[in-house]
């Protein structure tokens, strides 16, 4: 009888415990995180060359509406993402879209001498070359403004602060490679980033 008692006794101390014991939390698991492709500045009139994400790759922002991502990056502070839209047979439009990564930073205009004002400030620039080739002038889907520098006397054509997205008619000579090369530098009121120059891009064309 004690036998039996104690047996049941060990039973329920043993549910008791059980029930008690706190239940285990599943760990999230941590994703590695790509880095953010910002490079250490480097001298005036050059910068370094982070690889950038090409079609297949997530260009993720790369195209408006109807627009097929090629490629994105990062450089000196600028976020850079190249698009085709508008393609036919043998004709389409690249797109880029240059988008500072902190507020209060500009892009300078198109039309701005290729060496700048003074030595002061680099166009947004594209040249392409491979199976695709320009066909007409590089546009701006947005205004340009004029900056006075104070106690310089000088006046520079640059865009509104924010994203700039430019427009380049090309033609497309069938599937391949091409390569873009594009130019800017991205400036406050108080700070100017290194320029990028001439900065090479491979896009693969289907």
């Amino acid at each position: 009888m004690r036998r039996a008692f104690s047996a049941v006794a060990a039973g329920v101390l043993a549910v008791i415990v059980t029930s008690c014991a706190p239940a285990e939390t599943p760990q999230p698991t941590v994703q590695p995180t790509a880095a953010a492709g910002g490079a250490t500045p480097a001298a005036a009139g050059t910068s370094a060359a982070p690889a950038a994400t090409t079609a297949g790759s997530d260009a993720s922002g790369a195209g408006k509406a109807g627009t097929l991502p090629l490629a994105q990056f990062s450089d000196q502070g600028v976020t850079v993402t190249i698009g085709l839209k508008d393609r036919a047979a043998t004709r389409a439009t690249l797109v880029a879209t240059l988008t500072p990564e902190r507020a209060g930073f500009h892009l300078y205009s198109i039309d701005l001498p290729a060496g700048g004002i003074e030595g002061i400030g680099r166009p947004v620039s594209l040249t392409v070359r491979g199976v695709l080739a320009a066909a007409g002038p590089l546009t701006a889907e947005s205004a340009a403004i004029t900056l006075e520098l104070e106690g310089t006397g000088l006046t520079l054509p640059v865009y509104p602060d924010g994203p700039v997205t430019v427009d380049l008619p090309v033609t497309v000579a069938g599937p391949g490679e091409a390569t873009l090369l594009i130019g800017y530098a991205a400036c406050s009121k108080s700070v100017c980033l290194p320029p990028v120059s001439q900065r090479p891009v491979s896009l693969k064309i289907s």
